[in-house]
């Protein structure tokens, strides 16, 4: 029981992902061959239930999503630090407000990839300002257990289904409106929350 247990857990340990949690408590389940008797006075929501809470205990570091590659020629998705138009972290000071995503770094042109499976929810508009129509694109995603809108980018298409490392599309022209900017993706959680432990 105790080496099935073992590889159950490390099998586990290779799923790791929010989303999979309810499919790994119910693998849990069926691989342990729990009996009827076992789990008599519990009806199987509440066993899942208490396997999830012994998962969580198990697999502490499976908890976070991680973003793969966003952009060609950043495969560490560097970010942005400071430049003449301020900082890529997320709460940096702005001129009219506190910045509410980080910045990976991304020529202008680049091709944009997707972090991992993810669903393209429609386009964001980044700007009611005309001078900055140049760079007023971007796309609303879902993937991960995330929800998360991609700044600056002309995306392929607006829906639709992109793999992890397939193209999203091409980084807009941002020193055609922010000259000597340091170009980049800017990365924002739909609920504006920090989006840095995902990197």
């Amino acid at each position: 029981m105790w080496e099935s247990s073992h590889y159950e857990v490390l099998k586990a340990q290779t799923l790791c992902s929010q989303k999979n949690r309810l499919k790994l408590s119910k693998t849990f389940l069926q691989s342990f061959s729990l009996s009827e008797s076992i789990l008599s006075g519990f009806n199987m929501k509440t066993a899942i239930l208490l396997l999830t809470v012994v998962l969580m205990a198990v697999l502490p570091e499976c908890e976070m999503a991680k973003f793969g590659q966003l952009c060609s020629g950043n495969s560490s998705n560097r970010r942005r630090t400071g430049d003449n138009w301020g900082q890529g972290q997320y709460g940096a000071s702005r001129t009219d407000h506190v910045h509410k995503g980080i910045d990976i770094v991304c020529n202008d042109g680049a091709t944009v990839y997707a972090p991992f499976d993810v669903k393209l929810n429609g386009k964001v508009t980044v700007y009611t300002n005309p001078k900055k129509a140049a760079i007023n694109d971007g796309i609303n995603l879902s993937g991960e257990g995330l929800c998360f809108k991609l700044f600056y980018v002309k995306p392929d298409s607006y829906s639709g289904v992109v793999k992890k490392g397939q193209r999203i599309g091409t980084l807009l022209p941002m020193q055609s409106v922010y000259p000597g900017i340091t170009s980049h993706v800017h990365v924002q959680m739909c609920d504006k929350s920090d989006p840095t432990k995902y990197f």
